[in-house]
């Protein structure tokens, strides 16, 4: 019986463990229609400096930086730019 309690009682503490693990970015599925209304960019970047996706013209979660614009695959990369854009712009 005391074995069973010890088994159940490692196998929750192991699956918690691996629950606690999630990612910080959520990438899109797919991306929007061009129907949708937003404006087509040409962007400094052809990837993400954060999470190395590609950009694509129809992104709406974009930064200026020094006159060039940078678009990003969430807020959350955005967010991670502007927080030091010169570690992540292009030189």
């Amino acid at each position: 019986m005391k074995s069973k309690i010890i088994l159940t009682a490692l196998l929750s503490v192991s699956l918690m463990a691996c629950a606690q693990e999630t990612p910080k970015v959520k990438h899109k599925k797919s991306t929007p229609s061009a129907k949708s209304g937003t404006k087509t960019v040409k962007f400094a970047n052809a990837v993400d400096p954060i999470c190395n996706m590609p950009t694509e013209a129809d992104m709406k979660d974009t930064a200026v930086y020094k006159n060039k614009t940078y678009g990003f695959c969430s807020a959350y990369c955005r967010d991670e730019f502007k927080k030091n854009p010169e570690k992540y712009a292009k030189k």
